[in-house]
């Protein structure tokens, strides 16, 4: 056993570059590993716990009144929903924009209204007015675990990332409007209006249901895109050395969005979608995205690149001044007009003029 020891010794004296080789790759790994963990434990953080942009609240308008509902979604969950017909005995603000609204309108379509995050389906008020005011019928739902919805899917946790359950919630909302629809003896074609999350539900469930003529798309995001973004924004927190992360290569920010969205998957018991991967292999419809200038959540750049990715016809306005979720308030009169003549254009097939289209701006003034 003794004389084992000095071959020992003179293996190690023979091999010492292979060793101090190994010892650093080894040394490398351990480095890589915990630096890893250490920035997914982070980015989950901000994945899950991100504070929500700042909403408009659903005490800021009168609640309009419809024939209430229940259905389900595709994969079983009750959801509370509501059908606001267009119909209606009393003017209202936007009759001078729309004709005389003790006239009854001709009925020019349905529209299924997806609403943002952490609001329900009576923050609608603030968007539907104006299209039923126009004839439009609109259904409005609550999402899972919003309003009067279920969230009784197991380990369901309220975030504002589009998942397969908001996919499965806007598919049963379209199935059911479209069932209806069908036993009035009326097409089963209908448009969507999704605000902020509700709008990547509405574009993703788009990609797999041709029923979706048209959609109006207001503050839409796509998840991994947002997410890096957020990572970049608070890398300050991975490296205290800004040389470090500063410099990270993009295959970095997407090695690191593979790992998060892995780990955030398995925890929270559902599938994060990609609008922007949804968006390639959709069949073009006409699409009307909408975003704040001043939107400090979600990027104007981003609705840019959805809009990229799309096909003719689609349009894109950056309303001036517009927080997040507030391009209706803050141009309440041009998003009424714009809104209506989209859809009576593209789910009425009326002739529409690029004036209307354009909320009667002036041409610079649309994108």
């Amino acid at each position: 056993m003794i004389a084992e020891i000095p071959d020992f010794i003179q293996w190690m004296r023979h091999n010492w570059a292979a060793l101090a080789i190994a010892g650093t790759c080894l040394s490398l790994i351990v480095f890589v590993i915990l630096l890893l963990h250490k920035y997914v434990t982070i980015c989950l953080n901000i994945f899950t716990d991100t504070p929500l942009p700042m909403s408009l609240g659903t005490c800021d308008f009168p609640i309009l009144k419809g024939e209430e509902v229940r259905f389900r979604s595709f994969d079983g969950i009750s959801l509370r929903g509501l059908w606001l017909r267009s119909r209606r005995a009393v003017p209202s603000r936007s009759s001078a924009l729309f004709g005389d609204a003790m006239n009854e309108p001709p009925y020019r379509g349905t529209i299924v209204f997806c609403h943002e995050f952490g609001s329900d389906m009576y923050s609608c008020a603030r968007y539907a007015r104006p299209l039923m005011d126009a004839g439009f019928d609109v259904f409005t739902f609550d999402f899972r675990g919003h309003g009067g919805s279920s969230s009784s899917t197991p380990n369901y946790r309220l975030l504002q990332w589009a998942s397969d359950k908001e996919l499965e919630d806007v598919l049963g909302a379209c199935a059911y409007v479209g069932d209806v629809l069908e036993s009035e003896g009326r097409p089963r074609t209908i448009g969507l209006f999704g605000i902020s999350r509700g709008a990547c539900a509405g574009l993703l469930a788009a990609s797999s249901d041709n029923d979706i003529s048209c959609l109006v798309c207001d503050g839409a995001f796509s998840t991994p895109e947002t997410l890096i973004s957020l990572m970049k924004r608070w890398a300050h927190i991975f490296a205290k050395v800004a040389l470090v992360y500063e410099n990270h290569p993009e295959f970095f920010w997407q090695s690191l969005l593979w790992l998060v969205m892995c780990f955030a998957q398995r925890r929270l018991g559902r599938k994060f979608l990609s609008v922007s991967k949804a968006l390639k292999t959709m069949s073009a419809r006409p699409i009307f995205f909408i975003h704040g200038e001043k939107d400090s959540y979600i990027r104007k750049d981003h609705s840019q690149l959805l809009y990229d990715l799309c096909g003719q016809p689609k349009y894109l306005w950056v309303v001036p001044t517009a927080k997040h979720n507030q391009s209706v308030t803050v141009a309440k009169d041009e998003y009424a007009l714009r809104t209506v003549a989209f859809f009576r254009k593209y789910l009425a097939n009326e002739d529409v003029s690029q004036s209307e289209l354009s909320g009667g701006l002036t041409r610079a003034d649309v994108a």
